[in-house]
């Protein structure tokens, strides 16, 4: 008999392609052939991985700089090679107007969404499952879940899979991280991510590396945008290498490191699906029980302030006064001491 075939629609961001991947591996172990229709964010945690079949880019980011007329070929193309893969079932997750094209002209007979599906987006859908909880404590992947719920699957199970570092990201990395000292516990930081309600405060970030930078090594990461808030800081201390890598190359750096210390970024999903270090997350207007790691506790923490308004999970602070109070807390030393409690200060190095 020959496998069922399942068009996975989840464009971006990084996160929420990182948070699609259980459902991936679901479909996978139940003997589905996998193709993901993904954005330039995600198709380096797509492409190669395991868990999918096919990777088809769907260059968004090259197409906001253009006309439509321009994009239009590549719009058509893509289209019709969706619909000569005959797909059985298609999963859209995005539910967003940018995904009702692709879910309504892509050939597949079953076109399922949820009920939550915003700006039309539903209209693609001929299958409909319940909406996704807005609940703060169910975490966004069970969301995702969903889909494989209804199909009758079972997902007590969440696996997450990367695909396997490449010989030029191994040794990309080993450049990078040739001269870091190795007989201390080995930190990554990755202090910036794209919403300001998301961002720890900055003094909080300073006093916290001044109390660490004794008893562990540090790296920091994020994008050439973030050199600014690493050198402040960070006081142009320690081995800064935003801006370096690329996905793949900054997870090959995740797996390198004893702990990853950041926020409700894509550079935390990154270095969960990454499997090998700790997290501790800072949270500040977003839930932790939306999109925190999932794990263990004594390898996941996520740490955030409890203020009356916190979370309110807005990209801004909708507060007259004391605006972006959420983004002072929790203080350095609650954080500090989260990293003691995950990473005590000589830990022997596994």
């Amino acid at each position: 008999m020959d496998k069922k075939r399942v068009l996975i629609i989840r464009l971006s961001s990084l996160g929420d392609v990182i948070f699609n991947l259980p459902l991936a591996n679901v479909m996978k172990s139940n003997g589905y052939e996998v193709t993901w229709l993904v954005g330039e964010k995600g198709i380096d945690v797509v492409k190669n991985n395991p868990a999918v079949d096919e990777a088809i880019l769907v260059p968004i980011e090259k197409w906001k700089k253009q006309s439509l007329w321009k994009n239009l070929p590549e719009y058509i193309k893509i289209i019709k090679h969706l619909r000569s893969e005959k797909f059985d079932i298609a999963l859209d997750t995005h539910m967003l107007l940018k995904s009702l094209i692709w879910t309504a002209f892509c050939g597949a007979n079953r076109r399922i969404i949820s009920k939550s599906a915003r700006e039309f987006s539903i209209l693609g859908g001929n299958e409909f499952i319940d909406k996704i909880s807005l609940d703060f404590n169910t975490h966004v992947i069970k969301n995702y879940l969903k889909y494989a719920e209804y199909l009758g699957l079972n997902t007590s199970t969440i696996e997450v899979s990367l695909p396997p570092a490449s010989e030029a990201s191994i040794k990309k990395v080993d450049e990078l991280l040739k001269d870091i000292n190795k007989d201390k516990p080995v930190i990554a930081i990755a202090p910036a991510t794209t919403w300001p309600a998301k961002h720890w405060n900055k003094d909080n970030w300073k006093e916290l590396i001044a109390k660490i930078s004794d008893d562990y090594t540090l790296i920091f990461t994020g994008t050439s945008r973030d050199n600014e808030l690493i050198n402040y800081i960070s006081e142009g201390k320690h081995l800064n290498i935003a801006g370096q890598t690329n996905i793949p190359e900054l997870a090959e750096v995740f797996r390198r490191c004893d702990l990853v210390l950041s926020l409700d970024s894509g550079s935390t999903h990154l270095a969960w699906a990454s499997q090998k270090p700790k997290i501790i997350s800072i949270f500040c207007c977003t839930p932790t029980g939306l999109y925190a790691p999932i794990g263990p506790s004594d390898k996941y923490v996520a740490v955030s302030g409890h203020i009356p308004c916190q979370p309110c999970h807005k990209r801004r602070c909708r507060l007259k006064e004391n605006q972006n109070q959420c983004t002072l807390l929790p203080t350095a030393d609650e954080v500090l001491s989260a990293v003691h409690n995950l990473l005590p200060p000589g830990a022997s190095k596994e």
